[in-house]
């Protein structure tokens, strides 16, 4: 495909994505329906969405509409590209931009929540949370997540696990927010088709994310229960630590994946669809915002509502006061959520010790994403021995 077919089919996802179609069933329909694209076509075109996705009101604003068009013409002025270069109407490609299109504003004359792609509603919380790291933290939260893999300490050492990935031509650096995370810096497509990936010498897993499970502290024989499991990533972390871990999620069908990925990683995870007795660590990575992960997940950024977050905090609330009956005494309970915003941060902790006295917080932590992984929260607290 030319650059120019490429645009061409990212407006036509992005029109559906607009129309309510979630951006990867849209790309997944249109690749079904393009046999002619190969895989660097189809990884282009997934790159020019998700990119538009990530920056929806300043590249709209640049590009004139808000429809795929004028979204992917807002992209090319932000990279400094000449849409006229690529909207040429020449074979697959779109049609030139028309004068209307040729009217639209300068980067640097955008207005700052719009060239921050921050929704107005909630641009006053997330300047008050992150204070001077506001800018820097929605500037960085436009651009593409790194690729990160845990090293799984079940199978390999991260230094091993590095060697076998360099011999498949994928290459990774340890990265200071966890031991076992590795930041790759080449040939990243190629992960789900490696031998390390395969034989579960590594995971899929933000830094940030793995730096979480650090912070747990959990030891070999320790009885987990991981509340809000989902996918189960830090399900796996822990037990590749040793832990005995028991997963569980309010919607079973979130853990279809885990038990392949447990018998890969070498590992044994117990699922539970109703948690029972106690644990001498409870986990509750609790649904929320994904305001921390919003490169990763951009689409979340805009589907969010405040009717939207008063109810993610409702949840919260109800799911930290259920998983203090887990808690066994002189246990543990942790808290965490991949978001920026202190009403599912640091005020669900100081209402959660107000509701539970025999909870005291040991650990209170942020990681921010100009920390290079995702943002994320985490609190734990100690339950009384008696």
């Amino acid at each position: 495909m030319t650059p120019g077919a490429r645009h061409a089919a990212a407006i036509a996802v992005l029109d559906r994505w607009l129309a309510g179609e979630p951006a990867e069933q849209a790309l997944t329909n249109w690749a079904r329906g393009s046999r002619y694209a190969g895989s660097g076509d189809r990884a282009a075109v997934r790159d020019l969405v998700f990119d538009a996705v990530r920056c929806r009101r300043s590249f709209a604003a640049l590009g004139g509409s808000a429809t795929g068009r004028g979204l992917v013409l807002g992209g090319l002025r932000a990279a400094g590209t000449d849409p006229a270069a690529v909207f040429t109407g020449e074979g697959r490609a779109p049609a030139p931009p028309t004068a209307d299109e040729a009217g639209a504003p300068a980067p640097a004359d955008l207005p700052e929540a719009v060239a921050l792609d921050c929704p107005d509603w909630l641009a006053p919380a997330l300047r008050r949370d992150l204070g001077d790291d506001f800018v820097p933290v929605l500037q960085a939260l436009r651009r593409r997540a790194p690729v990160f893999l845990r090293a799984n300490l079940a199978r390999a050492t991260p230094a091993a696990a590095r060697a076998r990935l360099a011999a498949e031509g994928i290459l990774a650096e340890p990265h200071p927010l966890a031991g076992t995370a590795l930041a790759v810096t080449a040939n990243a497509r190629r992960i789900r088709s490696s031998s390390a990936f395969a034989e579960g010498l590594v995971d899929l897993q933000d830094a940030a994310s793995q730096a979480v499970v650090e912070a747990l502290d959990a030891r070999p024989g320790m009885a987990v229960l991981d509340q809000c499991a989902g996918g189960g990533g830090k399900a796996l972390a822990l037990a590749a630590l040793g832990a005995r871990v028991t997963a569980h999620d309010a919607d079973p069908a979130r853990m279809r994946d885990l038990p392949a990925r447990a018998g890969r990683a070498g590992v044994r995870i117990d699922l539970a669809e109703e948690p029972r007795g106690t644990f001498d660590l409870v986990l509750a990575d609790a649904p929320c915002s994904g305001s921390g992960a919003w490169r990763r997940a951009p689409e979340g950024k805009w589907a969010l509502t405040p009717d939207r977050l008063a109810g993610l905090t409702a949840l919260q609330s109800r799911i930290m006061d259920e998983a203090a009956r887990h808690v066994r005494p002189g246990g543990r309970f942790a808290y965490a959520t991949c978001s920026l915003l202190s009403a599912e941060n640091e005020a669900q902790a100081d209402g959660f010790c107000a509701r539970h006295p025999g909870f005291a917080p040991v650990t209170r932590r942020r990681w921010s994403p100009l920390e290079g992984g995702d943002g994320f929260f985490l609190c734990v607290f100690a339950r009384a021995a008696r």
